[in-house]
């Protein structure tokens, strides 16, 4: 039977980022997953590190806007209508966390997890000869309609109160920036604090080739055999079992499978989402993730090519894919930008782990001694993982986290 000090269940981005920093610390440390190191929702996303984040997505509030989606002519949301009943008071908890003053208190609570989210991979990616994926270009979204684009307001207001820049463009600017993008907006706003990386999977194991350099170790086991064992905590893995008195559960979307088991009951519901790689027509290219905000999806170039990332689907964790919301999309894709044929065979599926409120539950399990939790980053796993690695090492390890962990607990469910 082997000993550590720490556990860490779970090889995405988060629980890869959280073993980093905590074998800076020195403690000895497993990193347990049943699949490759970042190979599953860590793998799919836009890229982007999102520093200047201050809504989570929303609720449509317009009328419309639910009818395309009620009617599965939405490109930006798709739903099983199988699975409804099983959503249905989640989706209406995160009905009730997208009224204004809702957001904007979730806004101010999540902002120092944010405001860290660049540094922190700057940091991790220095040590771990990662620079060469970091691209500090910004972000850009585009947007088609007056409405769209007045409906900004409240964001700007945040904005400048937490004191992120913004730049609104005309369509001549925006070309500026990315002479590829057809003039079929109105408006767009560039957000310069913004990062992307050219290959997620390869920064992930980019921060794990780092942790086993520092001597972790990466095992491959079965998080649902977590059990107790005297005054800690064991997993069985392909080379037996192993003990430690801290475990930190890093699952994304698969935690939930482990929540039966340890008597917890948090609102944790996927949404998933999609994407394909597409060559570019002729010379053109994106140096930045671009945003079609009135129609849902992401561009933004990657090692593979220009990667397009669907808006949600609300379905069951394992249910097969329906990628039906590329039909919607591509037509505009190719209005905004010269996509070419596509550069694989490959749809790819992944689920964010969100709450309703979108906030992240980081901290101690309740009740559960020795046992933490890094679950729930939604659309910001990538974007929050390093962040979210340094603030769980510095509680286990008894420093004081650089930001207050309050917001983030597992009790404000219970």
């Amino acid at each position: 039977m082997a000993r550590t000090d720490a556990i860490v269940l779970g090889a995405g981005i988060v629980g890869t980022s959280i073993a980093l920093h905590l074998a800076k610390r020195g403690l000895s440390v497993a990193l347990i997953d049943r699949a490759g190191v970042g190979e599953q929702t860590s793998f799919g996303n836009a890229g982007i590190i999102e520093g200047n984040t201050i809504f989570p997505p929303a609720f449509p509030a317009d009328p419309a806007a639910l009818l395309r989606i009620a009617l599965k002519r939405a490109g930006e949301a798709n739903y099983h209508l199988s699975f409804l009943p099983q959503a249905l008071p989640w989706l209406l908890a995160f009905r009730a966390a997208s009224r204004p003053a809702r957001l904007i208190e979730n806004a101010r609570l999540v902002r120092p997890l944010f405001a860290r989210a660049v540094a922190e991979h700057e940091t991790l990616m220095a040590e771990a000869g990662a620079a060469h994926f970091l691209r500090k270009t910004g972000w850009l979204k585009i947007y088609r309609s007056e409405r769209s684009f007045t409906g900004l307001r409240r964001e700007f207001d945040l904005a400048a109160q937490f004191g992120l820049p913004l730049q609104t463009l005309d369509i001549a600017a925006a070309q500026a920036l990315e002479p590829a993008l057809r003039p079929v907006f109105a408006h767009a706003v560039f957000w310069p604090q913004a990062a992307s990386v050219s290959n997620p999977l390869g920064v992930t194991r980019a921060y794990a080739a780092r942790f086993a350099a520092l001597g972790g170790v990466t095992l491959s086991g079965d998080a649902r055999s977590l059990h107790r064992a005297g005054p800690g905590w064991r997993v069985e893995t392909n080379e037996g079992g192993v003990d430690a008195r801290e475990v930190v559960v890093a699952l994304g979307p698969w935690a939930s499978d482990l929540f039966r088991s340890l008597g917890l009951k948090l609102p944790l519901m996927v949404k998933r989402g999609y994407h394909r790689h597409f060559h570019a027509q002729g010379n053109a290219g994106l140096s930045r993730p671009v945003l079609d905000a009135d129609a849902g999806y992401v561009i933004t170039p990657m090692e593979q090519g220009i990667r397009m990332t669907t808006g949600v689907e609300i379905a069951a964790r394992d249910a097969k894919p329906t990628p039906v919301q590329f039909e919607h999309l591509l037509p505009k894709a190719r209005e905004l930008f010269p996509l070419g044929p596509t550069a694989d065979d490959k749809t790819w599926l992944g689920s964010r782990p969100c709450f309703p409120d979108s906030r992240p539950v980081i901290g101690p399990a309740p009740g559960l001694a020795g046992l933490w939790l890094a679950i729930g980053h939604a659309h910001w796993g990538l974007t929050l993982g390093p962040a979210t690695g340094r603030m769980i090492a510095e509680m286990i390890s008894g420093e004081t986290p650089f930001c207050d962990p309050a917001p983030y607990r597992a009790e404000r469910f219970l």
